[in-house]
């Protein structure tokens, strides 16, 4: 048989995805992959059972239905106060993992450089690779998360291509404040970079954080790629639409690179989707509020067990830290949690360049009644003491 690609030999499976395969082995409480247990929004699910019954079982426009790109232009409008223009600068993506990915083929080339901060969603990597690049790996502070503006510059310097900025940030729930985000501007100015964001929990933040769109920045506008989706803001992770808001030189170049991937998102979706779209300012506000009342719940009971984590201040994920119980494997770890405790989490070196084996990712997005079960059998984990 032929030799296989070099550029994926190194790739292993999701580990996000396998720990969810291990809870289900288990019975595990799968706290693992981020989707909720919870239904969508009632008024999106009435509209698709109307939808099943209309003409929308097609093809839609490549690059995004015309209603669904019209009303993605206007809540983002709506949220940044910036106006985009929905035929030339937004394509829908099968989700936000195939935006990242066409958002990388349109910029990058073979041999060039991404930076990309550690620790980081376990997709960037592998979306730099497949694309020719090579990533540089920026650490954020183990204990708040934060940067140094020096050693920024220093990859900076080494004149990359681009940058993924997740704001607010999976795994470690970072939201970059507006100086941050400035600094990362500059550079980007400076050393003339694309920003590539991935922005999919815009709208899950809590007080007094705020999620500030680096496209707002001075200089940033023509610069930045955004890639965001659907799935975490109205909880439909499995109905896999996401999109770019790009300028029109980029975004008629992703636009090609998303017909030869995908083609194009469902569009049956797309339709019922919109209703999403055009909700009232209230649905965020209460979306927020939910999302605070679940990161109370599980971290209020965290603390009340003794056990060591960071409070995120976006997204729905706290990082656990498991040096107290002697692995040496986090992985191996993990895999005991489910097995004995009843509790699925992602090991933290998935998300790490850096040699992390101390850290544990659990998420939140679950019913009250979930998260309760979670915690009274995160009581016993102390059996996995060595």
């Amino acid at each position: 048989m032929p030799q296989l690609s070099d550029r994926t030999a190194t790739f292993t499976d999701s580990v996000i995805r396998r720990m969810t395969r291990v809870s289900n082995k288990y019975g595990a409480i799968n706290l693992s992959q981020g989707f909720p247990d919870f239904e969508p929004p009632k008024p999106i699910l009435d509209r698709l059972a109307e939808v099943t019954k209309e003409n929308f079982h097609q093809y839609a426009t490549t690059w995004g239905a015309q209603n669904f790109r019209e009303a993605l232009a206007k809540k983002h409008e709506h949220f940044s106060g910036q106006k985009v223009n929905p035929d030339t600068q937004i394509v829908v993506t099968c989700g936000s993992t195939e935006a990242m990915m066409a958002a990388m083929m349109s910029v990058t080339n073979p041999g060039d450089k991404v930076i990309v901060f550690s620790p980081f969603y376990e997709n960037y990597g592998a979306d730099t690779i497949l694309s020719g690049a090579t990533p540089i790996y920026v650490p954020l502070d183990p204990v708040n998360f934060n940067f140094d503006s020096n050693v920024l510059e220093d990859a900076f310097r080494q004149k990359p291509k681009a940058i993924i900025v997740c704001n607010p940030s999976n795994p470690c729930g970072k939201v970059f404040t507006y100086d941050e985000l400035k600094i990362i501007a500059d550079l980007a100015v400076k050393y003339d970079t694309f920003v590539i964001t991935d922005e999919v929990y815009e709208h899950i933040l809590y007080a007094p954080h705020k999620h500030v769109y680096m496209s707002t920045l001075p200089g940033m506008e023509d610069r930045t790629i955004i890639c965001n989706s659907l799935s975490k803001t109205y909880s439909i992770t499995g109905w896999r639409l996401g999109y770019t808001i790009a300028n029109p030189q980029i975004t008629e170049r992703i636009k090609k690179v998303h017909d030869f991937l995908t083609v194009g998102a469902a569009a049956p979706l797309q339709e019922a989707a919109v209703t999403g779209l055009n909700f009232k300012d209230e649905y965020y506000a209460e979306l927020q509020n939910h999302y605070t009342h679940m990161k109370n719940l599980f971290c209020g009971g965290l603390k009340n067990l003794g056990l060591k984590f960071n409070e995120p201040q976006g997204a729905y994920y706290v990082l656990l830290d498991i040096s107290e119980y002697g692995w040496k494997s986090d992985l191996e770890f993990c895999d005991a949690l489910a097995q004995k405790v009843g509790v699925g989490a992602v090991p933290g070196s998935s998300f790490f360049k850096e040699d992390v084996n101390n850290l544990i990712r659990f998420h939140f997005a679950k019913k009250d009644e979930t998260l309760t079960e979670a915690l009274n059998r995160l009581e016993k984990i102390n059996v996995l003491k060595r």
